[in-house]
């Protein structure tokens, strides 16, 4: 996940993910092979960025390119629809505010997303200029909607990134096409579960895991063994 970052003191790059579950899941299962997320933050570069973390001081700079592109597009518009919805983002920006926090029905969504405006972009506001790049990570996950499953085992514990609520099939592409592909079932147990057992064989003879189908949202601090054929 890419964050880009304006104002604020952050070391640019990759930057591990400071994740209790992984690090705990690791100690359980020893695996040969652990593979924690990286995010990578990236100085100014909006049009990368999954999210944005700024400081307060700098909002101006992400918000007036983003007035001026929907006061251009509000002065060649005809439909209705759309007039009214760039009116809002124009009131919007004008107070000093992001377009990710305008309240917006599925439809107004759309046609702003179609304006490529950054600060559409899941943004967070800092008023310290030197964040902890640990919380900004948490925050931008939070902000743009974001979670991580995991999958486990002696060979490779895995951390996946993926969208809230996710159902068990996408989930299933995010570790490799083929799964999703020939996706039968997942085998899902939440975090706690799986560490008061010995190891996924143990959980399913306790009763801790379930079968679920492809559209079934995953929770978070899930962790998922797929059932495929291809």
């Amino acid at each position: 996940m890419k964050i880009a970052y304006t104002g604020l003191d952050l070391p640019a790059g990759k930057i591990k993910h400071r994740d209790e579950i992984f690090t705990a899941l690791v100690e359980k299962f020893q695996p040969a092979k652990v593979s924690p997320y990286y995010f990578e933050l990236l100085p100014d570069d909006y049009e990368a960025a999954a999210a944005i973390a700024i400081h307060g001081d700098e909002i101006l700079e992400l918000l007036i390119p983003d007035l001026e592109k929907v006061e251009s597009r509000l002065s060649r518009a005809d439909d209705p629809g759309e007039k009214q919805v760039l009116e809002k983002c124009r009131a919007w920006l004008e107070e000093g505010k992001p377009v990710c926090d305008l309240p917006l029905d599925e439809r107004e969504r759309s046609a702003v997303r179609a304006l490529g405006l950054p600060s559409f972009t899941p943004t967070v506001l800092y008023d310290d200029p030197s964040p902890d790049p640990a919380r900004v990570c948490r925050d931008a996950l939070a902000a743009a909607g974001m979670m991580f499953f995991y999958t486990v085992g002696k060979q490779e514990v895995h951390a996946w990134l993926t969208a809230t609520n996710s159902p068990a099939v996408e989930c299933a592409g995010r570790i490799h096409s083929d799964l999703a592909r020939g996706f039968i079932r997942a085998e899902i147990i939440g975090f706690r579960e799986m560490m008061t057992a010995h190891n996924l064989q143990d959980a399913r003879s306790k009763n801790l895991t379930r079968l679920v189908e492809r559209d079934y949202p995953v929770p978070e601090e899930s962790i998922l063994d797929i059932r495929f054929s291809v």
